[in-house]
C-alpha cells in the first residue's frame, strides 16, 4: 500500500483508478476500483507498492494474492469521470474488447474508516496533471520494480556494511608493527 507521511503528504495526489466493467457490486449501488497514485507525481517514485488498498488475501487454490479494490458508490465513481473529463484510457482484454477504464485524476486522499488503505475523498478531485496513455499501467509497474530493487539494494548495503567495517578493523590491527 502507498505510504504518504509528513504534512500535506495526502493532499493533492495525482492517482488514476482502475475500475472494470465487471467491478460492480450485486446490487449495482458500487464499483471496485484500483486506486493508485500516479507513479510521476513527486510521491510515486520511491514507493514500493502504488496501490492506495492492498490485502493480502489467500485464494480457493491456495495461493495468496493482493486485492487492491475498495468499493466507490456509483456516485463517487461519477465525480472520479467527471474529474478524470477526457483524460481515460479503455482497458482491453486479448480479444481487444474494452473490459475497463484507467481514470486519471488529482485528489485528496485520508485513512479508510473501514478496513484498510487509503480511499479517496471524491468531493476534491479534479483533473490530473498526468494525461493517462496506454503506456500507463506499464509505467506504474516498472515504477514499482524500480523502487523494490533499489529497496533491496539498500537494504544489502545496510547488511553488508558492518561486516565491512569488521574486515577493515581487523586488517588495521593485523597491518600494525610490534614494538618491542
Amino acid at each position: 500500500m502507498a505510504l504518504l507521511k509528513g504534512r500535506g503528504a495526502m493532499t493533492g495526489v495525482n492517482l488514476i483508478a482502475i475500475a472494470y466493467k465487471k467491478g460492480f457490486t450485486k446490487d449495482g449501488k458500487s464499483q471496485y476500483a484500483d486506486i493508485q497514485l500516479d507513479a510521476r507525481d513527486l510521491r510515486g517514485p520511491k514507493q514500493t507498492n502504488l496501490h492506495l488498498k492492498s490485502d493480502r488475501v489467500q485464494g480457493e487454490d491456495g495461493k495468496v494474492r493482493h486485492n487492491n479494490g475498495a468499493p466507490y458508490s456509483t456516485s463517487q465513481m461519477e465525480e472520479i469521470a467527471e474529474a478524470a473529463g477526457p483524460n481515460t484510457e479503455p482497458i482491453l482484454d486479448k480479444d481487444g474488447n474494452q473490459i475497463g477504464t484507467i481514470y486519471g485524476f488529482k485528489g485528496n486522499v485520508m485513512p479508510a474508516t473501514h478496513g484498510t488503505g487509503l480511499v479517496v475523498n471524491t468531493k476534491s478531485v479534479e483533473a490530473s496533471e498526468f494525461v493517462v496513455d496506454s503506456r500507463t499501467l506499464d509505467r506504474q509497474l516498472a515504477s514499482m520494480r524500480a523502487a523494490r530493487e533499489a529497496a533491496a539494494k539498500e537494504s544489502q548495503a545496510q547488511t553488508s556494511a558492518p561486516e565491512t567495517e569488521r574486515e577493515q578493523a581487523a586488517e588495521v590491527e593485523v597491518d600494525q608493527p610490534t614494538v618491542g
